[in-house]
């Protein structure tokens, strides 16, 4: 994990920025306690460890072409994709199925260490902290600039090898200013947060944004489909926690954050 300093920025768009959309607003000044961050989403090869030790069985995310991790138990299980390599980040997965992933994980990291307090260190990213993360101190559309440019992500029209093609492995292209990779294009990513539709009352420290009773969730990074103007760090979406939205649903992943000392 890549430790991510404490700080303050502008989260969401301006009103200029190309490709806005109106739940990019307005824009609020969010500061940030220090948190650790995976340096790449979760790869299908972590999934399948998770699905061997435990029989979890995600529900398919598109029912009618039957595309779901399968597991039968007994130590087998097998992505969606034949033969997808190792180290594509797992996709195809609801927030729930990237829940019961860090459930499990903490799970482990507590039977290795007795003595550890709570529930567990890993967690999900809030929405706020992904932004931080992504942005990585700037204040561009994307880390990397304001234009697409060619080979920096994974999307429909980036200008690499894998354009509209399919998914690429995790450390394909060149991390941004905080050493993580991934994070636009390629996959969206499930954060922590409650879907809402701006940032009017959003908090302002970092915190998940919650509601007693939530049926989606918030989505960050864009995909390997999606036209540039998806992949930008304030680019955002909801996905049911439950799946049941096939272009989202098909297309997530997540990965991995921690509370710091």
């Amino acid at each position: 994990m890549v430790g991510i300093p404490a700080g303050k920025f502008v989260m969401g768009s301006p009103a200029g920025e190309p490709g806005r959309f109106d739940n990019e607003g307005p824009q609020h000044v969010v500061s940030l306690k220090a948190f650790a961050l995976a340096k790449y989403d979760v790869t299908s090869e972590e999934f399948l460890t998770f699905l061997r030790a435990t029989g979890y069985k995600p529900a398919p995310c598109n029912a009618l072409l039957n595309m779901q991790w399968r597991s039968p138990g007994g130590g087998y299980a097998y992505p969606p994709y034949d033969e997808e390599p190792h180290r594509w980040p797992a996709s195809c997965l609801d927030w729930k199925d990237a829940q019961a992933y860090v459930a499990w994980l903490n799970a482990e990291v507590r039977l290795a260490r007795p003595g550890l307090k709570g529930p567990g260190p890993y967690r999900l990213p809030s929405e706020a902290e992904w932004e931080y993360a992504a942005r990585a101190g700037t204040t561009t559309a994307r880390w990397w600039g304001d234009d697409i440019g060619k080979d920096n992500a994974n999307c429909n029209g980036c200008g690499s090898k894998y354009d509209f093609r399919a998914l690429a492995e995790v450390d394909s292209f060149k991390p941004n200013p905080f050493g993580l990779y991934g994070m636009l294009g390629n996959v969206w990513q499930w954060t922590a947060d409650c879907w809402h539709k701006g940032y009017i009352d959003a908090p302002r420290d970092g915190r998940p944004w919650m509601e007693k009773t939530c049926t989606k969730h918030v989505l960050r990074g864009g995909s390997w489909d999606n036209v540039p103007v998806f992949v930008r760090s304030a680019a955002r979406t909801g996905g049911e926690a439950d799946g049941g939205e096939f272009d989202y649903s098909t297309l997530a992943g997540f990965r991995l954050a921690r509370d710091l000392p």
